[in-house]
Order: C-alpha cells, then sequence, then structure tokens
C-alpha cells in the first residue's frame, strides 16, 4: 500500500501549537507503521461526498484526515476537531478527466452553503452591464481550453463569467496549477497546456473502462491502482502530494513541515533540476520563484551521481551560505557520506581556504579605508591633485582592482564598460603611475585584496588538470563579480553540468554589470526563468514589481522577463504610509506588529528593515513599544527565536517572513545620499538609483502576507512608483 503526503496537511500541521503538532506526528508514524491498527480510531466523514475521507484521532481534540483507498492512505489534512471535519467535507480527491493529475478540490455547492453570502460571484437577479461583459478576461476561452489546465468542471462556470477582481478570489478556491495558468493568461494572453504523454493517457483511458468489461477482478484492481499511480506521478500532482517510502522520510516530512521545498516542487523547478546541460547554466526568476530551492537540489543530485563527486554551493555572503548549509543537511537527512560530497561557502570564504590550501597561509586582505589613504598619498607623491579621489577609488574597484591590470599597457586596452568619463590613451597613461603606486604599496605590505586573491588562484587553476570541484552550483549569482566569476570557472572542469548559476538581475545590488562571455561563461541557449511565485502574495509582487522594469537584460543580451510572472496565492494590498514624525512612525509600526500578533503571526515570523545602520533605532523602538523582543540581524549566525528580526535591507536578502515592514524610506535615506555624493560620474549616478531600488525591491519582497513600508516625510522618491496604479 502506498503511503502519501499532501501539502495541505504539512501547511496545517505547521500551524499547529507544538504540542499538537507532536501528537499529529507520533499518530502519523503509527499510521504508517500500521494502517490497520484498531489504536488509530478511524471514523468515516459521513458528510463528505469523497467517501474515501476518514479521520483519525491525534489527542483528544486534534484529527488527522486521511483519504484511504485499496491501493493508499494519504495524509491530506489535520486540525481541531470541527475545523478538520468541515475541510473534509467540502474537499473530494479525484483524477481531473481531462489532464489525469490528481487534485484536491473545493466541492462547488459546499463551499456556497458555508458562504451564503458568497463574493465569488455577482447575483444572478443583475444581469452584467455591457462593460462588464467586454471585461471578462476568460470569456475567449472554450470549456476544454479550460479543463486542458486543470480546471475542475463544476468550476467552469465561475470562471468564465469572472472578471479579474472575481477571479483574484476564484483563484484561492482552484487547485494550484490551474489557477498559474489562468493568472499567466490574465498577464500574458497566452494559455500553456500540459498534455500528458500518449502512452499515459491510454492508460488513463484504460481505467476508465466500463465495470462490466471482460476482466478478472485481480485485473481491474491493477487497472485502477495503475490509473492511480499516474494521476499522482503527474507533473502537477507531484508538487502537492509525495510518497513516502519510509519512516525515515516521513519523520524528516513532519520535522520540517514549514518548509515544503523539501518534498513538493514545481514541475518547472524540477526540469531544471534534473535536466543535464551540456556546459554552463543559468536559471532566473523574480523574488520568490524559487530559485534557490532549485539550487539546492540541484547541487544534491550532483552529489548523488557519482561516489567521487565533489559539488561547490556557494553565495555571495556567509549568513546566506550557512542557511544553504542548513537546508541542505534538511534535504538530505543529514546523510553523512552526502554531504561530505558537498562544499558551502561564500565566494570569498572559497577563495580564502583554497588560497591556504595553495600557499600554506591565509591572505592579508587590504582595507577599503586602506586602499582610499594609499590612493590619496600617491596624488600627494606624484602632485596629481587634478585627479579627484573619488573617480580613483571608483576607477580602481571598478576597473583597475576589478580586471587584476598589471601595467599601462592592459590599462590602455581594457574595455572601461560602464564607465561615463571616456578616458584617451594620454589621460589613462597620466593616471596609471598612481595605480602602479598602489600596487606597489600592497606588494610591500603583503597585503592583497579579494580580487587580486581570486585572480591568483585564478591563475593556479585554470590549466590545472586536478581541480577541486567537480560541479560548482552559484546561488544570488547577479552578485557575482569579474574576479569571483574567473575563480569559479577556473576551479571547475570543461564538462557537462560544470557550472549552474541562480539568480535574479533585479536584485542585483553589490556589483556592476559586465559581460560573462567575455570571460568564458556562455550560457546562452542554456538558461531558463522561472515564472511561479509562489513566496510573495499576488498584491505585494505586483507593487513590488513595479520599482523595476519589465524587462532586464544583462550586457551579453539576454533578457529576464518580470511581467510574465504569477503568484500562487492573493493577500492583503501592501500598506504604505508617510508621517510627519519618526515618533508617529514608530507608533503606526508597532500598532502594525501588535495586530499581524492579534491574527495569530509568531514573532518570528515578522521582519523589520532600513537602508543601513544608521535607522536601525527606528525599527528596534517600534518593536519595542509593541512589547516584543527583537533579533538585530549580522554576520553572526544566531537563532531566531520567538524575536521579530530587525535588520538592515542587504541583510534581508535571502530571508522571508509572513509579516514584513520597510520603515525610514525617508527622503535623502533612499536612495541613500551618501552613496549619491560618492559617485564619480553620471553611469555610476544612475547605478546607484538602480541599486537603490533594487535594494527596496528586495526588501518588499521578503514579505509573503503583508508588507507595510512607512517614511517620515518627504519620503523617497521610490515610493510612489511602488504605490503607482
Amino acid at each position: 500500500m502506498d503511503f502519501r503526503i499532501a501539502d495541505t496537511f504539512a501547511d496545517a500541521l505547521a500551524r499547529l501549537p507544538a504540542q499538537d503538532q507532536k501528537a499529529a506526528k507520533i499518530s502519523a508514524l503509527d499510521l504508517q507503521l500500521n494502517p490497520v491498527s484498531t489504536g488509530l480510531q478511524f471514523h468515516r466523514i459521513d458528510k463528505s461526498k469523497d467517501r474515501n475521507f476518514w479521520s483519525v484521532r491525534a489527542n483528544r481534540d486534534i484529527r488527522i484526515i486521511v483519504h484511504k483507498t485499496e491501493n493508499s492512505i494519504l495524509l491530506a489534512y489535520v486540525d481541531h476537531h470541527d475545523k478538520a471535519y468541515q475541510w473534509a467535507e467540502r474537499r473530494r480527491i479525484e483524477a481531473h478527466p481531462k489532464t489525469g493529475a490528481i487534485q484536491i478540490v473545493e466541492v462547488r455547492e459546499r463551499l456556497e452553503q458555508a458562504r451564503p453570502a458568497s463574493s465569488l460571484e455577482s447575483s444572478s437577479d443583475e444581469a452584467p452591464n455591457i462593460s462588464e461583459v467586454v471585461t471578462l478576461p476568460f470569456n475567449r476561452l472554450t470549456e476544454d481550453q479550460l479543463l486542458s489546465v486543470g480546471v475542475p468542471p463544476d468550476w467552469l462556470a465561475d470562471i468564465l463569467n469572472a472578471n479579474e477582481d472575481r477571479f483574484l478570489n476564484l483563484a484561492d478556491h482552484l487547485p494550484s496549477e490551474a489557477a498559474e495558468a489562468l493568472l499567466e493568461y490574465v498577464t500574458t494572453g497566452s494559455l500553456a497546456t500540459r498534455p500528458l504523454p500518449v502512452s499515459s493517457q491510454d492508460s488513463v483511458s484504460e481505467s476508465r473502462a466500463p465495470s462490466n468489461a471482460v476482466k478478472s477482478t485481480s485485473d481491474e484492481f491493477a487497472a485502477i491502482r495503475a490509473a492511480e499511480a499516474i494521476g499522482y506521478s503527474h507533473p502537477d500532482a507531484l508538487r502537492r502530494f509525495r510518497t513516502i517510502e519510509n519512516a525515515e522520510e516521513l519523520r524528516v516530512a513532519l520535522e520540517y513541515p514549514w518548509d515544503k521545498w523539501l518534498l513538493f516542487l514545481h514541475p518547472s523547478q524540477r526540469d531544471i533540476i534534473a535536466k543535464d546541460f551540456s556546459g554552463p547554466a543559468r536559471v532566473a526568476g523574480s523574488a520568490g520563484t524559487g530559485k534557490t530551492v532549485v539550487a539546492l537540489h540541484r547541487a544534491a543530485r550532483l552529489a548523488r551521481s557519482a561516489p567521487d563527486t565533489r559539488v561547490l554551493l556557494t553565495t555571495f555572503s556567509k549568513p546566506l551560505a550557512t542557511m544553504l548549509r542548513r537546508k541542505l543537511e534538511m534535504l538530505t537527512e543529514n546523510d553523512g557520506s552526502l554531504l561530505a560530497r558537498l562544499t558551502v561557502s561564500p565566494f570569498h570564504g572559497v577563495a580564502e581556504e583554497l588560497f591556504e590550501l595553495s600557499f600554506g597561509r591565509r591572505p592579508h586582505i587590504a582595507s577599503e579605508d586602506l586602499i582610499r589613504s594609499m590612493l590619496a598619498k600617491a596624488v600627494d607623491e606624484l602632485s596629481a591633485q587634478d585627479a579627484p579621489i573619488r573617480f580613483l577609488v571608483s576607477e580602481w574597484s571598478n576597473v583597475i582592482d576589478a580586471w587584476q591590470l598589471a601595467d599601462e599597457e592592459a590599462y590602455a586596452t581594457v574595455p572601461r564598460l560602464g564607465r561615463k568619463n571616456r578616458l584617451s590613451a594620454k589621460q589613462r597613461s597620466r593616471l596609471w603611475p598612481i595605480f602602479q603606486k598602489v600596487r606597489e604599496g600592497l606588494a610591500q605590505k603583503g597585503t592583497r585584496t579579494w580580487a587580486g586573491v581570486c585572480s591568483e588562484l585564478s591563475a593556479r587553476y585554470a590549466n590545472s588538470p586536478t581541480k577541486p570541484f567537480s560541479h560548482v552550483v552559484v546561488d544570488e549569482a547577479q552578485d557575482l563579480g569579474v574576479p569571483e566569476l574567473r575563480l569559479l570557472a577556473a576551479i571547475a572542469p570543461n564538462v557537462p553540468n560544470n557550472l549552474f548559476f541562480a539568480g535574479d538581475l533585479g536584485q542585483r545590488i553589490f556589483q556592476q554589470p559586465f559581460s560573462w562571455l567575455g570571460l568564458g561563461v556562455d550560457v546562452r541557449g542554456r538558461s531558463q526563468v522561472l515564472n511561479v511565485n509562489y513566496r510573495t502574495s499576488h498584491q505585494i509582487r505586483l507593487a513590488a514589481d513595479k520599482l523595476l522594469p519589465n524587462v532586464v537584460r544583462d550586457v551579453d543580451g539576454l533578457e529576464e522577463r518580470r511581467d510574465a510572472t504569477v503568484s500562487a496565492f492573493n493577500g492583503p494590498e501592501p500598506r504604505i504610509a508617510q508621517f510627519p514624525t519618526s515618533n508617529t512612525e514608530i507608533a503606526a509600526v508597532s500598532d502594525w506588529i501588535k495586530q499581524a500578533r492579534q491574527d495569530g503571526f509568531a514573532s518570528s515570523e515578522i521582519g523589520i528593515f532600513v537602508r543601513s545602520h544608521e535607522q536601525i533605532d527606528r525599527a528596534r523602538a517600534a518593536v519595542k513599544a509593541a512589547g516584543e523582543a527583537d533579533l538585530v540581524l549580522s554576520d553572526r549566525i544566531e537563532d531566531v527565536g520567538n524575536r521579530i528580526s530587525v535588520g538592515t535591507m542587504h541583510l534581508a536578502k535571502g530571508l522571508e517572513f509572513k509579516a514584513v515592514s520597510v520603515m525610514a524610506c525617508d527622503d535623502e535615506v533612499l536612495p541613500l545620499q551618501a552613496r549619491v555624493e560618492s559617485v564619480a560620474d553620471e553611469v555610476e549616478l544612475d547605478d546607484v538609483y538602480e541599486t537603490e531600488r533594487q535594494l527596496l525591491y528586495v526588501a518588499c519582497t521578503r514579505a509573503r502576507d503583508r508588507l507595510f513600508v512607512t517614511c517620515v516625510g518627504p519620503g523617497s522618491e521610490f515610493l510612489s512608483d511602488l504605490s503607482a496604479d
């Protein structure tokens, strides 16, 4: 007998208090070990039209809803007695008549009985006016087209007669594949279908043969079981149902019920994880589309491919690398032999470890302040006061050091991509002695920049037949710089599946753009975009996307479209508010926190973000006024516990919360005035504004359900875009 778990069970389990969760987990494990045990106290849900729904007692009040057939048991839901029964009474589980995928379907008439004043459709006594008929987005589709994307038959009329506003209410009641396809149709005008292979269709048709067909009882049983297996193995069913092979696998599933990515993957994610690429490949997508999930699963898949594989999973910061390591441990069930093949480290952590292995010592890294002082000293020694120090710092960081230019000839020929100030050969010749003095000074002190460390290692490994890793997987790849990309390309062999990048150009906040192709990393033809956002509500995503262009292009011409992205669920509209003083802002955010807590949000599910450390005190004051404890995020890794996370927008990257407040979005705070004043030319100014917008985008898209953006007037100019209709 097959034993399965549904994502609806994982969601419901995560919402229960700890003691009730423990009771439910024990009962679930008992159920798998002995599904016919009389101690489980099975009770059929008599009011459900699906006769396969049963309840299992977990404790005095908690009931597990299981879907039980002759072939399988499915953990479908768990809750307090009355709520659990109501859930089962309003649903059925069946194979879709068109696609064959197993679905959890809300029973239309049951929903109407539970909501007499339902807002799902307009009153039948009122004829829609002409303008309303014209704006019905699905009235050009046929019922067969709707069925082809997984719409249940009894919901067809609702869809065909829904305008866009009513459809957003409907979407929450539809199977996710149907809701996503229809949202994509509203957004792009294209209806994507996922037909089953002919063999699968034939199997489904065969399983529906009349009961009086000439076949034995055992044949009938085998056909039914085959049809059920096909329905559960459909790509759309795999995203919400997982077959559990043993007690240990179930234990892991129950231990991390909130991390559904461990078990349930979208078909587009699953395809990319499993695909073999002939060379470097990239997955893109806006915030919340599951790029990190793909990176994690792909790293684990590559590690499983052979016992001698050595996989590097890397990202831009230590906190994110630590988070990835923890998630890999969960994903691999702490399999020591598998984890031994996986190295998780930030970009510069990899460089530091390889440098020590290669040269027997750790590198001594020059600080930004040291570089600035050395440039200023060189200007004085060479009487080159006509060269502004601000320009020299920028030229050093973005050209000389980034490309590791060793002599005047290299500087004369390097393409200064994205630099507004064009420099003639004569001007470069005048500037080079300044940079040469800095290079000499660093060598005399025995110090290096990170770019220098990466460059030395790249040279060491580029032509070496022995590589430290067989595969490299990169998360947050948009924040790779020139030296880091060179190093990663050098430490993996030039074989299929050697390099895999996951990133979003719209979240680039650290690096200036450059050509990957120019460094020999060609992902053309091997770049795919994820379009389903299952972390951020439709309303929050729409608002945040207004901060960025619909199409983002990299230097090599590859495009990432944001206007084709759809969210898997709805939520309240984000709030954007301006206040006369910081005290009134603090009071408003405090009230917002109190309301979130009253509505059942845990403190650990709330995040407060500001632009820089100077505004942290405002965020902490709001948390304190709400009577809550905070955790100030930093490069240190701590357990959040039952505290509200407070941090800068930079540290928000990679995190997610059910409710987020982005505070102190004041004029001259966002964009940060210090950055604006530090630029050397107009192109850098454009880049500052672009990355400051992307910082706000990153902070806003950490929110799943609720977003509250605040400022003290006058507010940031970006807020008018965020709130634009």
